[in-house]
């Protein structure tokens, strides 16, 4: 079981308490929104749980980062709403904290859907981005439209700006980020790596891949396995990274058919 103290997450929850959970976990700075759709997809015929994981959302803020610790919270989320067992979507680094939880605590999970990221460490892709957003200046915003425009000197693509602008938020102080940026800058080096613990997880688990992202590649299948040996694979082609958000309806239509026949 997990160590490290847990935080208590803000999240929500759809759909009928009586009927099978499914608990929802986005990725690097993202937000519980990132999987409305997946979430209103499942309501009618699940108990639905979306989580801000810590640092990020309306959670709380912590200086710790840890996979270990981000599982505990997890399963400090289902203790609160009483739920014994439940099947856990995640992607990116969601999909590295559904997999610490299903490792550490087998008994608690009764699925796995992991979208687009494999048990693995990877290189650092994201210091441009965290390099941009220290670097604003938020005392000189006063619209998000000045946001865009400052965030525009470094990041090109405006899907990517608005994703991120979606952390910004006016209070009486000012514009503040919702995201704790000095706590992923710091913690960055273990969210790239492999989740820590070295157990099985031997229950159903399936592996969403975009067929244009490369954060899944056919040299991490003996990992894969290695940790999860009754894992199953499925490419959704034409997508990237953010395939749940390019092919919403195929990406809700898998997951659904996933958690249907593991019921």
């Amino acid at each position: 079981m997990t160590q490290e103290k847990s935080v208590a997450l803000h999240y929500e929850t759809l759909g009928n308490k009586d009927l099978p959970a499914v608990l929802l976990i986005h990725g690097l700075f993202g937000d519980l929104d990132n999987l409305k759709s997946i979430s209103r997809h499942l309501e009618n015929d699940f108990y639905v749980i979306n989580i801000d994981v810590r640092n990020h959302g309306d959670s709380p803020w912590s200086e710790h980062m840890t996979f270990d610790a981000m599982s505990a919270d997890v399963i400090a989320v289902l203790n609160d709403l009483h739920i014994e067992k439940t099947f856990i979507v995640g992607h990116s680094m969601g999909g590295k904290i559904a997999m610490e939880v299903a490792l550490e605590a087998p008994e608690r999970v009764q699925g796995l859907v992991i979208a687009d990221i494999a048990p693995v460490a990877y290189d650092a892709r994201h210091n441009t981005i965290l390099d941009a957003l220290e670097g604003m200046n938020l005392a000189q915003i006063e619209s998000r439209s000045d946001a865009d425009k400052q965030l525009s000197e470094s990041i090109e693509e405006r899907g990517v700006r608005q994703f991120l602008l979606k952390n910004l938020r006016k209070t009486d102080e000012g514009w503040q980020w919702r995201m704790n940026l000095p706590a992923l800058r710091e913690n960055y080096p273990s969210l790239i790596g492999a989740p820590g613990s070295k157990d099985c997880y031997n229950g159903p688990v399936l592996f969403i891949r975009g067929g244009d992202s490369d954060y899944i590649q056919s040299k991490h299948r003996s990992e894969i396995l290695k940790r999860f040996p009754n894992a199953d694979a499925k490419t959704i082609e034409g997508v990237g990274h953010w395939l749940h958000a390019e092919k919403p309806t195929v990406f809700n239509k898998i997951v659904a058919r996933f958690l249907d026949e593991n019921k």
